[in-house]
């Protein structure tokens, strides 16, 4: 899929979260709800690290060009290494090492452990790159048009206003996680759900998407994970434009509303 709805996916799976744990006796603090459902939205774009054109690639300008290079190079020696005879060969690293779980889980568990021992900087550093990213993913048009530094102030100033919101007392740092030093442990999840729904996404598509790799499928360990072939799509065909993102958006809005106690 497209940036766009990766990033609506994102927020609306975070959403969708927050109903079903206020369901279960575990209700999010509304500033976690935001502050997840945006994360969620820039994590949601993560995985594409792998892809030079990619809208991440030129959310941070130089640097995550740069980086976009190096984990493409990493992602196809990885890919390369581990490849059985079954798995086709490869060009390039796209939609390999970034695609899959455990590649969600290390990126997700490595947020919270910075989190929880690096302090209000550390946490302004997750919030304020992942909100830039919920920007390009969400309000891609006005993304598109404006500088990158107008974006990056957008970020920053949403970031620090975020943390502050969070760090009162009963606001969500705390939340889920509530023993002594766990604060923010939880930055974690919306992390973790949005590489997920990223992978679920593009496992939609043509292509299909190797989400359990390392665990091997048949004889392929590169396994390109979806439905039948009927149901796929194009990235930016028709059915993502005018079915999914506004289907994302309606379930979005219920799942707001359902964590907030509304329905």
């Amino acid at each position: 899929m497209m940036g766009p709805a990766h990033s609506l996916s994102g927020a609306a799976a975070w959403l969708g979260v927050g109903a079903a744990v206020a369901g279960a006796g575990h209700p999010m603090p509304w500033p976690v709800l935001v502050a997840g459902a945006l994360i969620c939205a820039g994590a949601a774009l993560a995985p594409d690290l792998d892809h030079k054109s990619a809208t991440i690639s030129r959310a941070f300008g130089p640097i995550s060009r740069w980086l976009c290079e190096i984990i493409d190079k990493l992602s196809h020696t990885v890919y390369k290494a581990t490849r059985t005879q079954s798995d086709p060969r490869r060009n390039g690293g796209h939609r390999t090492l970034t695609h899959t779980w455990l590649w969600a889980v290390l990126i997700g568990v490595g947020a919270s452990a910075l989190a929880m021992t690096g302090g209000r900087w550390a946490v302004l550093g997750i919030l304020f790159v992942h909100l830039v990213l919920a920007v390009e993913g969400l309000l891609w048009r006005m993304a598109r048009t404006s500088s990158d530094v107008l974006v990056w102030l957008l970020g920053a100033t949403s970031a620090w206003i975020l943390a502050g919101v969070l760090n009162e007392p009963g606001n969500g740092a705390g939340w889920l996680f509530s023993d002594p030093g766990q604060e923010y442990m939880w930055l974690g999840l919306p992390i973790i759900l949005g590489a997920l729904v990223h992978d679920i996404g593009d496992a939609l598509t043509v292509s299909g998407c190797p989400i359990l790799w390392p665990i091997p499928v048949g004889r392929k360990r590169w396994y390109p994970l979806g439905p039948p072939k009927a149901m796929r799509f194009r990235a930016g065909s028709w059915v993502e434009l005018k079915v999914l993102m506004p289907a994302f958006m309606v379930l979005g809005g219920f799942g707001g509303l359902g964590a907030l106690g509304y329905i």
